[in-house]
């Protein structure tokens, strides 16, 4: 039998990640679930929030469910440390920030696909004076381990920092800024993991019969690292031909997808550009209730709702929030240990609960967010997947 290590996290993690278990056995998938430590609590009370017994279960098992973390800036999360911690030397960082490091989980995929029926969906007013509303299919492979979001930075940067990026003709801009008031970021793209990424999407594109693939960067601004991952793209396209290669600026696209999003089919970018993009195409889908995303390395993988801990509303009961999400999140993991059967038979049923429209969550309904939302029509998280398991 499967084991499966589960790490709600904070917030609704806490909620949606026990619901997408409790599909998942009636959907018929056999597992030992191994529950992980992991997030703010563990923060506050240890000053770390992946502690070394989370990272030796994931390590033993492969394969990991993940809900959702809280993330705060660094003079809050000190302020938050046990007393008996403060002043140790304890810095905070993203647990799963530090996961996909750790473990190079360097392919993050990101599926954004309309549901027939969803009061969400994107619509656009057609050339008639009608409305017409476009279904998007598009797979976002954002470069999950490199780029801006690589964590190397500094504040105040020691000499031989500062030094080093003075040998750069682009430095003489701050030439005469103090260090003390300096932040410098760099943004660091390997050619190692821009091929593995690029020839992963060229391999998803081809398996699943999409016409296109986006390199959706900036080489007119970041000439050599966006340039970089352009002239790779071309070279791996070569092996490619049916499969047209395309290219935009992040900022064009993020405008494009809003005119004509049924016409991408995979998009690739690095990190940072990959998280607006999949954000941007997750909006068109229904928003971050519909959103669901894999982290794949070599050996481990861990599959996540793109949407954060939404702390605010971790406490109410019943719970509000989407937690399909989370269940399209549960089908990616069915779908790489090669449960097919089954994540087909709960997507399905999905489909079909979005299209009835009797069971809709706040988002949905298009409320705020808060307890009243049940006066107004709305379903629990708990009822939402009862609908769901209903249709299996």
């Amino acid at each position: 039998m499967r084991t499966i290590v589960v790490l709600p996290g904070d917030g609704i993690g806490k909620v949606v990640l026990p619901e997408s278990i409790r599909l998942l056995d009636a959907a018929g998938f056999k597992a030992d679930y191994v529950w992980g430590d992991i997030g703010w609590d563990f923060w506050c009370k240890e000053g770390n929030a992946l502690p070394q017994r989370t990272i030796d279960l994931i390590a033993k098992h492969k394969i990991a469910l993940f809900g959702a973390i809280t993330s705060k800036p660094k003079d809050a999360a000190e302020k938050e440390l046990d007393p008996e911690l403060k002043g140790k030397g304890y810095v905070y960082f993203s647990p799963i920030v530090s996961l996909r490091q750790h473990f190079n989980l360097d392919i993050c995929i990101r599926p954004c696909l309309s549901f027939k029926g969803n009061p969400l969906n994107f619509i656009r007013k057609s050339a008639s004076g009608g409305f017409e509303e476009p279904i998007v299919n598009t797979v976002i492979f954002r470069q999950n381990t490199e780029g801006l979001y690589s964590g190397v930075e500094w504040t105040n940067p020691p000499k031989v920092v500062r030094d080093a990026f003075e040998t750069h003709p682009k430095m003489k801009t701050f030439k005469n800024v103090p260090s003390e008031e300096l932040a410098i970021s760099s943004r660091i793209v390997t050619k190692k993991a821009s091929e593995r990424i690029i020839r992963a999407a060229f391999e998803h594109a081809k398996k699943f019969g999409y016409k296109n693939l986006t390199l959706c960067e900036k080489p007119n601004v970041l000439r050599e690292t966006s340039g970089m991952m352009f002239k790779i793209a071309k070279e791996i396209a070569k092996e490619y031909p049916n499969i047209a290669l395309w290219d935009t600026n992040i900022d064009a696209q993020m405008m494009w997808l809003t005119k004509n999003p049924e016409d991408y089919g995979v998009i690739v970018a690095e990190n940072m550009f990959g998280d607006i993009i999949s954000d941007g195409f997750a909006g068109l889908i229904g928003g971050l209730g519909f959103a669901c995303s894999a982290n794949i390395g070599e050996e481990v993988a861990v599959f996540e709702p793109t949407h954060g801990s939404a702390p605010k509303y971790e406490k109410l009961n019943p719970s509000i929030v989407n937690p399909i999400a989370m269940f399209m999140s549960a089908c990616m993991m069915l779908d790489h240990i090669g449960e097919k059967e089954i994540s087909n038979k709960i997507r399905k049923a999905i489909a079909s609960v979005v299209e009835e429209g009797k069971v809709k969550t706040y988002d949905m309904l298009k409320l705020r967010g808060g307890a009243d939302v049940f006066g107004k029509g709305a379903a629990s998280t708990n009822q939402m997947t009862d609908a769901v398991i209903s249709k299996l």
